[in-house]
C-alpha cells in the first residue's frame, strides 16, 4: 500500500469491495476498443478473477485509477513469452491456464488507466510501480507489458517500428507512455503487430466513430494507432492494433514509488 497526499493505492485483493467499481473512472479509450472480441469476453472478469494482480487508486471514496495484470504460463505448448498477438493472446492464456489449473510462470500488465481529472500528477508512475510490486509478491521476477503508446494515434501512418525509434535529445522515447515505462527501468523488447483486433460491419464502424466509412482502403480514425481497413464491397472494416512489448524487473520497485510519487 502507498499513501501520498490523499491518494491511496492497494491491490484489489486487499480491498475487494472496490472490484465492482474499477470501471467507474472517466477514461480516454476510443469507443471502438471494447469491441475487440477478447476484451468483450474477458476484460471485465480480470479484476474479480485475479485481484492479487490488480491495483486500485482512490482519493477518499472516489476510484481514480486502475491497474490490471494477469498471470500466465509462458513455457507450455510452444508459447512465446511475448507473443505477436500481444494483449489478446496473454489475456486468453491467463483465463485458459486458470481454468486448467496450470501454474503461471510470468505476468503481463493488461492496462493502467487514470481518471482524466487526475492526469499529469505522476499517478501513472505510481500505478506502474504498484503493479510491479503486486506481481513480485506473487513470486514473479518480471512484469511484461504490451504497451499502447499514447501519442501514436497522432501519427497513424507511421510504422510502429519507426515510431518507437523516435527519441528526445535526452535519449528517452518521444511517446509519453513509453517514456514512463523506460524512466522506471523498463526495456523495449519488440513489437506485437497484432495485439488487438476489432472488426465490424460498416454500420457498426459508423456508430462507433461517426465517420462515413463509404470508401475502400485505409481510413484514419481518431484514437486509432494505425488506419482502419475498409472494404465496402464486403461491408466490413478491420482494425489491427500494434502494441510494444516492454519488460520490467519487479525488483527495487520501492525506488520507483519514491522517485515518481508526486
Amino acid at each position: 500500500m502507498t499513501d501520498t497526499d490523499s491518494i491511496r493505492i492497494t491491490t484489489l485483493a486487499e480491498r475487494p469491495s472496490l472490484i465492482a467499481r474499477v470501471y467507474e473512472i472517466a477514461d480516454t479509450w476510443p469507443a471502438f476498443t471494447p469491441h475487440d472480441p477478447v476484451a468483450g469476453a474477458l476484460l471485465s472478469r480480470v479484476a474479480e478473477d485475479f485481484p492479487h494482480y490488480c491495483v486500485v487508486a482512490t482519493d477518499g471514496t472516489r476510484v481514480v485509477a486502475r491497474g490490471l495484470s494477469v498471470p500466465f504460463n509462458a513455457v507450455i505448448d510452444d508459447r512465446e513469452e511475448m507473443p505477436d498477438q500481444g494483449w489478446d493472446r496473454v489475456l486468453v492464456w491467463a483465463f485458459r491456464d486458470q481454468h486448467r489449473g496450470r501454474p503461471p510462470t510470468t505476468a503481463s500488465a493488461i492496462e493502467i488507466t487514470v481518471d482524466t481529472e487526475y492526469l499529469g500528477r505522476g499517478l501513472s508512475y505510481r500505478m506502474l510501480a504498484a503493479l510491479r510490486q503486486a506481481c513480485g509478491r506473487r513470486g514473479h521476477d518480471v512484469l511484461l507489458a504490451p504497451v499502447r503508446p499514447t501519442a501514436k494515434h497522432l501519427h497513424p501512418r507511421v510504422t510502429m517500428a519507426d515510431y518507437i525509434s523516435r527519441r528526445r535529445d535526452d535519449g528517452l522515447p518521444t511517446d509519453p507512455w513509453l517514456r514512463v515505462h523506460v524512466k522506471v527501468g523498463g526495456t523495449i523488447e519488440k513489437i506485437a503487430p497484432t495485439s488487438m483486433t476489432v472488426s465490424g460491419s460498416l454500420t457498426q464502424w459508423r456508430q462507433w466513430t461517426g465517420l462515413p466509412f463509404d470508401r475502400d482502403g485505409d481510413i484514419e480514425v481518431p484514437g486509432a494507432l494505425v488506419p482502419v481497413h475498409c472494404d465496402t464491397r464486403h461491408d466490413h472494416a478491420v482494425y489491427v492494433e500494434p502494441n510494444v512489448w516492454i519488460r520490467h524487473s519487479v525488483h527495487d520497485t520501492a525506488g520507483g514509488l519514491s522517485a515518481f510519487g508526486g
